[in-house]
């Protein structure tokens, strides 16, 4: 146990005491190229899929992405909060919390995984033609989910342990495991596909056996004993208890809620999108999914970098360290979607061009870009406000602020512009939703900012 404590005070030590701006580039650059690296994934297999097998296979590429956001969804709901709350746990230094909250996200991961994955399974083709699948993409659409499922288990399984092992003191190997994943899909991805002729089948078989190899580098980890956190041979940390889990579900329903509410509103679009513009205008919401999923990723692992920092510094009572971090992390983020929203809008024909030869699809895309982009500026300062009420425990707070862009103003939005601009307002109803989101999350975010004081004693974390 004291060789087990000192590895963690070795570990850890430096969130209290280093530089914040060093600690947010150690921790977050890693996670960056931690999501960059996921996001090679879809992008890969979408580039692959719109060159070499058609613009309807985009289409039916598109019509799973709220099935992969539910799946995701699932997955967050354990992985953001059991890394929030062993974040606030270890800065408490409450080791053993920590210890209990690992092994009560294992059984709930596998618990849940097992019963979407039987779902789905049994009711892929109701689930699709719900979510907007045609009879063009409809086959595309089935043959990619029948041969994902297994890679979906083992996705979750990779992405929530390695936020696990980041927020436990471990930002490089995190890296490191994520790299090995992407690696082999881009080196598989194009042998399935072209060389073995599957199409979309054989991207769906390339990034199960990626995202396999991936999870088993990542539940290694915690086999090891020098690990700040690990697996062991005591059955009480497994044990599901109510003041475990219970804070781990509450703190982790927030992006939890964003994953889940994507899927939905990605129903609603692709629906609003087939009855304007039919399965072309499906396949340029696709690409644009796409393009903006690769700034957002990056935010997101800026995110994760932030979240140990803010929830090991809020749990020590070291407010005035939680402020600089929080307010770096919004400046960097908004940079880099503003630079993503700038090549976005000024080259939108050659990003379509990267994921298709057809010309109509081209010109929709463009179109879908031009006005889409418009207030993307300040999707950085919302993700970054919503992780911060995550990390510091604030799961009410954070939940609301997940549903304001995504839910309680982009569907009203969805349903009023389109009857009267037609396609355009489709595209139209995302910069309107952001722009009312970001005053929501102004005034939250100044309220709570307002309620630190700069100097605080520890708090006490009950376990």
């Amino acid at each position: 146990m004291m060789n087990t404590v000192a590895t963690e005070n070795e570990k850890l030590i430096e969130l209290r005491e280093a530089s914040v701006g060093r600690l947010l580039w150690r921790y977050s650059l890693p996670a960056v190229v931690g999501m960059l690296v996921m996001s090679l994934y879809n992008i890969i297999d979408r580039i692959f899929i719109g060159q070499w097998v058609g613009p309807e296979a985009i289409a039916g590429l598109a019509i799973t992405f709220p099935v992969m956001n539910l799946s995701a969804a699932l997955g967050v709901l354990i992985g953001a909060g059991g890394s929030a709350r062993i974040s606030i746990l270890l800065g408490a230094k409450d080791h053993a919390g920590a210890q209990n909250v690992l092994g009560n996200a294992l059984v709930l991961l596998s618990i849940i995984i097992c019963c979407y994955l039987s779902a789905f399974a049994i009711f892929i083709d109701d689930i699709l033609i719900a979510f907007g699948a045609s009879e063009v993409t409809l086959p595309y659409a089935r043959d990619f989910m029948l041969y994902i499922l297994p890679g979906m288990f083992m996705t979750n399984f990779a992405f929530t342990f390695n936020n696990f092992m980041r927020a436990s003191g471990y930002p490089v190997r995190a890296m490191v495991t994520m790299f090995i994943g992407a690696g082999m899909n881009v080196i598989l991805a194009p042998i399935f596909i072209y060389y073995f002729e599957l199409g979309i089948k054989g991207a769906a078989i390339a990034t199960d056996i990626s995202m396999m190899v991936s999870a088993f580098f990542v539940l290694s980890h915690f086999f090891y004993k020098k690990s700040t956190l690990r697996f062991m041979r005591d059955r009480e940390m497994y044990r599901l208890r109510l003041r475990v889990f219970l804070p781990i579900l509450s703190i982790g329903a927030a992006p939890s809620v964003v994953n889940a509410a994507a899927c939905f509103i990605n129903v609603i679009i692709n629906k609003t999108l087939y009855a304007h513009g039919g399965d072309t205008a499906v396949a340029a919401a696709g690409i644009f999914t796409t393009y903006t999923s690769l700034m957002t990723m990056v935010v997101v692992g800026i995110c994760q970098g932030m979240q140990p920092i803010i929830g090991y510094n809020y749990g020590a009572g070291l407010i005035h360290r939680l402020r600089r971090t929080y307010w770096l992390a919004v400046i960097v983020s908004t940079g880099i979607v503003t630079f993503g929203q700038i090549i976005g809008l000024t080259m939108p024909e050659y990003i379509g061009r990267a994921f298709t030869t057809d010309p109509g699809l081209i010109s929709e895309t463009s179109r879908c870009l031009h006005i889409s982009l418009l207030a993307f500026t300040v999707v950085g300062f919302q993700i970054v406000s919503t992780t911060l009420f995550q990390s510091i425990g604030k799961a009410s707070a954070s939940i609301f602020l997940s549903l304001t862009r995504q839910v309680l103003f982009l569907i009203p939005l969805l349903l009023l512009l389109p009857p009267t601009y037609g396609l355009d307002g489709v595209w139209a109803a995302f910069p309107t939703s952001d722009l009312i989101a970001t005053v929501v999350t102004v005034i939250m975010v100044s309220i709570q900012l307002s309620r630190f004081n700069k100097a605080c004693r520890p708090m006490a974390v009950s376990q």
